[in-house]
C-alpha cells in the first residue's frame, strides 16, 4: 500500500525520471544530481552522481531523462549547451559516457524516442532541436524551428518518427524525423510563451501549458488542430502530464505564485479535481509511478515527494455552488445549492469493465441555474442613442440641458431627462456664477422670545397710602427711558414695588395716568357673610413675607425666575441654507450606483468647469475614475470608437485623459526568421531578408499583410485574392491561414 513519503535535499532540482519499472528516480537540478530507491516508507539514496575531481558545467542540468528500455542509460541537458549521456553500468565513479556538444545556447529539454531507445532529441535556447544515435554516438539531424528559443519536444507515442516542440513565440511545431528540412504542422496555440507539452498516451492529444495560465488540450488527428478544452489556471504552468489510465485528468505544476500539485479534469476547466499541497515553494517537476493514484514531484523547497490520492484534497467538493451575474442589458442569473452528490462508476463488473475506486469519483457541486430577464431595457439601443445624439460641449448650456433631454425622453428614459432639466434649472440660467439659490446673509440671528413684561418698581403716595401701579411692557403708553430701574430677566406679567416712582425712569400721559391716580385700589370687603371665623390670619404663600424689604423682592423675583425658566430659549434658531450642490452629487452617484454610467459622466463634462470642479470636490476620486473608465469600455464593447475618444478627450482626469496618447505600433515579423522587423524599413535585421510577397516573390512596398500563426504574407490584394480561393499559406509551409 503506497503512502506519502518524501526526503530534503541540499538543493532544489529542476526535473526528474522515473525507469521504465517506476522502481528508482533519477532528480536532477544545478547542485544535484541523485538516484533513490522508492521503498514502501522511504526514499533509499542509491547513487550520487555529482562526483569525482573534474566537476563542470555537465553537471548543472535542466532536465533529464531515463531510457525507456535500456535502465541503466540516463541523458541530461546542460546549461552550457552540453546534452550529456550517463551510463550507470559504467565500473567507475564517474559514470559520464558522452557528452554532445551540438548547441551553442542552454539545453532546455531532452527526451528519449519510446520505441527506439537509441533515439535521442534535445531543444534548445537557441531555436534548434537536435537528435543523436547513442549507437553511433552522432547528432544525425538539425531541425530549424525560427524561433528565438524551444522550451519542450516529445515524441508521439503512437508515431515513433514524430515528435512536438513547443516554442517561446507560443507556436507548436510538429515533426518528421525523415524530413528535417521544414516542419510538418505549424500553428499557434498561445498568446505567450509555451513551456511545456505533452501527447496524450491514448489519443491524439496534445496539452501545451503556457505563461497565459492556460493548459491547452489539442486534437492533432486531422491536418487542421482544433482546441478541445482549455483549462484555466490561477498561474503561469511549468509542466503537464497525463494521469495513465485517465482520459481527462491531466496534472500540472505552476511556474510561480501555486505551490500546489493540481491534477484536473478538462471537463471542469475552472477547478482542480484534486490538489497536493505538500510542497512549500514551486514544483518543478512531476511523473506519475506507474500507478494512476501516485506521482512524484520535486521542488524548489529542496525536497522529493510522492504522494498519494488517499491524502489529497478535492476543491471540487468543497467548491461553492452559489453565484451570481448581472448581464449589461440588465438581466440576472443566479445559482444556488440543491445538494452535494457524487457520481460514481457502475457497480455491475462485467470483463471489460474496469471497476472504479473511491478516488475517482467525480464530485459534481449540484445547483439550480436561474435567469431573471429584466422587462425593461431589453437593449442597450439606448445607450448607443445617447452617445451618438448627446451634445456635450460647443453650445451653451441651456441648448446642451434641453437637446439632451428631448433625447432621453423621447428613448423613454423619463430620470435621466429629469435629471438634464433640473440641470438647466439649476445652472444654466448664469453660466458662469450659476443660479445664486442662497439666502441673504444675516448680519444677528433672529432670537425669538416669548411674550415678556417688563416691571417697573415705581411707588406713589397719596393720602399717605403707598399705592402701586401696574406697568405692562404691551401698552405702548409707557416706554422705557432708562434700563437703570429696571429688572433684567423679568419672567412675569405684574411686579409689585412701593419704591417712589422716579419720574425719570418713564414717559406717560398725565390724562391717562389722573384716573389710576385718584382710583381707590383697596380691597372692598366679603360680600357675604362667612359661615365661620378664619382662624388663621396668617399670609399667604404667595404673597410677601415683608414686603416693604427690599430683600423680599429679590427672594420673590428669584423664585419666579425658578418657575419658569422651562420656557427660556438655549440657543437662537437660525436658518440654514440649502446647497444645490449636494442634490446634484447625490442624484450623480445614485445613477453611477445603478449601472447608469453614461449619465453622470455626460452631466460632468457638459458642466462649465468652475461647477464641475465643485462637485468633483464632493465625489470620491476612485468613484470618478470608474465611472469613466466603465463608460469608455461600454462604447469600445459597442464598437463606439470615436465617442469613446471624444470621451477620452474631454476626461477631466489626467490619467483618463492620456490614454488615447498610447503607442497604437504594429511591429512586423519577417518570414523568413520570425524576428520583429526595425521600424521604417523592410530589411529584416537578423536574417537580412527582405519583406517580399508570398504570392508575386517581389518586394512589398506599400501595404502589407501577414498571417500570425505562419508569418507569411505580401500584397494585400494579393492575399485576398489568393486565399478567397485556396485555405493553405502561399508560401508552401502548409499553415491554413485566415483573412479577417
Amino acid at each position: 500500500m503506497h503512502k506519502t513519503i518524501f526526503i530534503a535535499q541540499e538543493g532544489p532540482a529542476n526535473a526528474l525520471a522515473l525507469n521504465k519499472d517506476c522502481s528508482r528516480v533519477v532528480i536532477a537540478g544545478r547542485n544535484v544530481f541523485k538516484i533513490f530507491v522508492i521503498e514502501e516508507d522511504e526514499f533509499v539514496e542509491f547513487c550520487n552522481l555529482r562526483v569525482g575531481k573534474n566537476l563542470n558545467l555537465n553537471f548543472s542540468c535542466n532536465d533529464v531523462a531515463w531510457n525507456s528500455i535500456e535502465d541503466h542509460i540516463l541523458a541530461t541537458a546542460a546549461t552550457n549547451g552540453a546534452v550529456v549521456v550517463w551510463n550507470l553500468n559504467r565500473p567507475s565513479r564517474s559514470k559520464q559516457e558522452h557528452v554532445f556538444i551540438e548547441h551553442n545556447r542552454t539545453v532546455n529539454k531532452v527526451s528519449f524516442n519510446p520505441v527506439e531507445s537509441s533515439w535521442l532529441i534535445s531543444g534548445s535556447q537557441d531555436g534548434t532541436m537536435r537528435t543523436f544515435d547513442l549507437r553511433t554516438k552522432t547528432a544525425t539531424n538539425v531541425f530549424h524551428s525560427n524561433t528565438e528559443s524551444v522550451r519542450d519536444v516529445q515524441f508521439n507515442p503512437n508515431s515513433h518518427a514524430l515528435f512536438a516542440s513547443v516554442s517561446e513565440n507560443g507556436n507548436v511545431q510538429t515533426w518528421d524525423m525523415r524530413k528535417p528540412d521544414k516542419c510538418v504542422l505549424q500553428f499557434t496555440a498561445h498568446s505567450g510563451p509555451i513551456f511545456a507539452c505533452d501527447w496524450h498516451p491514448e489519443s491524439l492529444w496534445l496539452a501545451t501549458a503556457s505563461r497565459d495560465k492556460t493548459i491547452k488540450v489539442w486534437d492533432m488527428s486531422s491536418s487542421k488542430p482544433t482546441m478541445e478544452q482549455t483549462i484555466n489556471t490561477i498561474a503561469s504552468v511549468g509542466r503537464v502530464k497525463w494521469r495513465p489510465q485517465h482520459k481527462y485528468h491531466i496534472a500540472s505544476v505552476a511556474l510561480v505564485v501555486d505551490c500546489s500539485v493540481n491534477v484536473w479534469d478538462i471537463r471542469r476547466p475552472y477547478i482542480p479535481y484534486v490538489a497536493f499541497t505538500n510542497h512549500k515553494d514551486v514544483a518543478t517537476g512531476i511523473a506519475w509511478r506507474g500507478d494512476p493514484n501516485v506521482c512524484l514531484t520535486t521542488s524548489r523547497d529542496c525536497t522529493l515527494y510522492q504522494h498519494v490520492f488517499k491524502d489529497a484534497t478535492y476543491p471540487a467538493a468543497q467548491v461553492n455552488p452559489h453565484a451570481l451575474a448581472l448581464s449589461p442589458q440588465g438581466h440576472i442569473a443566479f445559482a444556488c445549492k440543491v445538494a452535494p452528490t457524487a457520481v460514481k462508476g457502475s457497480k455491475i463488473q462485467g470483463i471489460l469493465r474496469r471497476t472504479t475506486t473511491s478516488s475517482e469519483e467525480f464530485w459534481q457541486v449540484s445547483s439550480t441555474l436561474n435567469f431573471l430577464e429584466c422587462s425593461r431595457n431589453k437593449d442597450m439601443n439606448w445607450l448607443i442613442q445617447f452617445a451618438e445624439r448627446y451634445i456635450l460641449t460647443g453650445k451653451p448650456l441651456v441648448e446642451i440641458c434641453d437637446h439632451n433631454s428631448a433625447v432621453a425622453l423621447s428613448l423613454g428614459r423619463f430620470a435621466v431627462g429629469m435629471m438634464w432639466s433640473m440641470i438647466k434649472t439649476l445652472y444654466a440660467q448664469d453660466e458662469d456664477e450659476g443660479l445664486n439659490l442662497s439666502f441673504p446673509p444675516i448680519e444677528e440671528p433672529i432670537q425669538p422670545r416669548m411674550e415678556e413684561t417688563r416691571l417697573t418698581k415705581s411707588s406713589l403716595k397719596e393720602n399717605g397710602k403707598s399705592r402701586s401701579v401696574e406697568s405692562n411692557s404691551t401698552d405702548n403708553k409707557y416706554r422705557r427711558k432708562s434700563n437703570a430701574d429696571e429688572l433684567e430677566d423679568s419672567v412675569g406679567d405684574f411686579f409689585f414695588g412701593d419704591a417712589e416712582m422716579d419720574p425719570l425712569s418713564m414717559e406717560f400721559e398725565i390724562n391717562h395716568l389722573d384716573g389710576l391716580i385718584t382710583q381707590d385700589w383697596t380691597l372692598q370687603p366679603e360680600a357675604f357673610q362667612l359661615r365661620q371665623e378664619i382662624q388663621d390670619r396668617s399670609s399667604p404663600p404667595e404673597q410677601f413675607h415683608d414686603h416693604d424689604s427690599p430683600d423680599g423682592m429679590e427672594e420673590e423675583v428669584s423664585r419666579i425666575n425658578e418657575k419658569w425658566k422651562g420656557l427660556s430659549v438655549a440657543e437662537p434658531l437660525v436658518p440654514k441654507m440649502w446647497d444645490e450642490k449636494y442634490s446634484v452629487v447625490s442624484a450623480l452617484k445614485q445613477h453611477g450606483t445603478n449601472g447608469d454610467v453614461q449619465t453622470a459622466v455626460c452631466i460632468l463634462i457638459a458642466l462649465p468647469p468652475a461647477r464641475r470642479q465643485a462637485l468633483l470636490n464632493l465625489i470620491d476620486l476612485y468613484d470618478q475614475e470608474v465611472w469613466l473608465l466603465a463608460y469608455i469600455s461600454l462604447l469600445n464593447q459597442h464598437q463606439l470608437f470615436t465617442h469613446a475618444n471624444e470621451i477620452i478627450k474631454l476626461a477631466w482626469i489626467p490619467e483618463v485623459n492620456q490614454l488615447n496618447q498610447q503607442s497604437t505600433t504594429v511591429n512586423i515579423s519577417c518570414n523568413q526568421c520570425s524576428k520583429v522587423i526595425p521600424q521604417g524599413t523592410r530589411l529584416c535585421g537578423n536574417c537580412s531578408a527582405s519583406v517580399t510577397c508570398s504570392v508575386c516573390h517581389q518586394v512589398v512596398d506599400g501595404a502589407y499583410v501577414w498571417c500570425q500563426g505562419c508569418m507569411h504574407g505580401g500584397h494585400l490584394k494579393h492575399m485576398q485574392t489568393w486565399l478567397s480561393k485556396n485555405t493553405l499559406c502561399p508560401a508552401g509551409c502548409g499553415h491554413a491561414c485566415e483573412y479577417t
